[in-house]
C-alpha cells in the first residue's frame, strides 16, 4: 500500500529540512545533549542512531518544539522552531517517543481530530482519514477506540495521525518499536512513498540494519554528541553500519564471568 497521493509536498533546490545549531540541554545540571548540530537535506531519508542515553530524543523533541532548547536554534524549511512555532509545525508531521494519544477517541475519531485541528476542512479530513486507515490496515479498527489497540495499533494510528495534514518533515522516534514484521514493511513502503514523491523523513531507532537499509543519510549520536554523520556509505565505511556503530560508540561490553548460566 502506498501513501496516500495528497502528501506529495514540493521544495526549493538545496533546502535543509531540517536544520540543528548548537543544541545543548541538561537536565538537573547534568548534560543530556551537548551542541548537537546537523542539517537533513529535503528530500532525504536520515536516519539517527545511537545507544540509550545517547541525547535522541532530547534532540528530536527541541527540534519539533516539544522542548525548549537550553542553547541553539532548530530550523524547519526555514522556519526557526521557536521563534515561529506554529509556522513550523504545520510543516511537521510528529511520533513523538512514549506517545500519549486521546485513548478515549476512536482511530478514525482521532485522525479526524488531529486534521481539523491543522485546518483542514472536513470534506477533505473525511477523505484523508478513510485513505490513512487503509493505508494502515486499520480500517477494520476504525470505530474500536484507541484505548483497546495493540502497542502495534496504537503506533501506527499515531503516525496516521502525524500525516493527515500532508506534512513537509516527518519526525518519527522509534516509529517500529512494538510494530510486527508485516506492519513494519507496510511502514517503510508508505515512508519510502512519502519521501520519493518529495518529503523528508528523520528517524531513530535502535535497528541498524533497518536504518542501513531505508534510510540514505545517518547521525551516530553518543552521550549528546554527534559522532558521524553523512551518506550511509560514508558513514560505514565500507563496514556494515552496526560494526561502524559499535566502533564510534565505544565496543562491545566485557562477556566473561556470569558461570552461573553456562548449563
Amino acid at each position: 500500500m502506498t501513501v496516500p497521493s495528497y502528501a506529495a509536498p514540493s521544495r526549493g533546490p538545496g533546502e535543509s529540512a531540517l536544520s540543528l545549531r548548537g543544541l545543548v540541554k541538561s537536565f538537573g545540571g547534568k548534560p543530556a545533549v551537548e551542541g548537537i548540530s546537523l542539517e537533513v537535506p529535503a528530500g532525504s531519508f536520515y536516519g539517527l542512531v545511537g545507544p540509550n542515553g545517547a541525547g535522541k530524543t532530547t534532540t528530536l523533541s527541541m527540534a519539533t518544539g516539544l522542548l525548549r532548547p537550553d542553547a541553539g536554534t532548530a530550523i524547519v524549511l526555514g522556519v526557526d522552531v521557536w521563534r515561529d512555532p506554529i509556522a513550523a509545525k504545520r510543516l511537521m508531521g510528529v511520533l513523538p517517543d512514549g506517545v500519549r494519544l486521546f485513548d478515549r477517541l476512536s482511530g478514525e475519531q482521532l485522525i479526524t481530530y488531529a486534521g481539523l485541528l491543522h485546518g483542514l476542512d472536513r470534506a477533505t479530513v473525511a477523505q484523508r482519514t478513510g485513505e490513512l486507515l487503509e493505508a494502515f490496515d486499520l480500517a477494520a479498527d476504525a470505530r474500536t477506540l484507541v484505548v483497546d489497540y495493540s502497542a502495534g495499533m496504537t503506533k501506527k494510528i499515531a503516525l496516521a495521525a502525524s500525516l493527515v495534514h500532508a506534512p513537509r518533515l516527518l519526525v518519527l522516534d522509534e516509529p517500529f518499536e512494538s510494530v510486527d514484521p508485516i506492519s513494519a514493511a507496510n511502514i517503510r513502503g508508505i515512508l519510502t512513498d512519502y519521501v520519493r514523491s518529495g518529503g523528508s523523513v528523520i528517524v531513530s531507532s535502535h535497528v541498524m540494519d533497518l536504518v542501513q537499509r531505508m534510510c540514505d543519510h545517518v547521525a551516530v549520536v553518543a552521550k549528546g554528541r554527534i559522532l558521524a554523520a553523512g551518506t550511509v556509505d560514508d558513514v560505514r565505511a565500507g563496514s556494515t553500519l552496526e560494526d561502524r556503530f559499535v566502533e564510534l560508540v565505544g565496543g562491545h561490553g566485557p562477556t566473561e564471568g556470569l558461570s552461573w548460566l553456562h548449563t
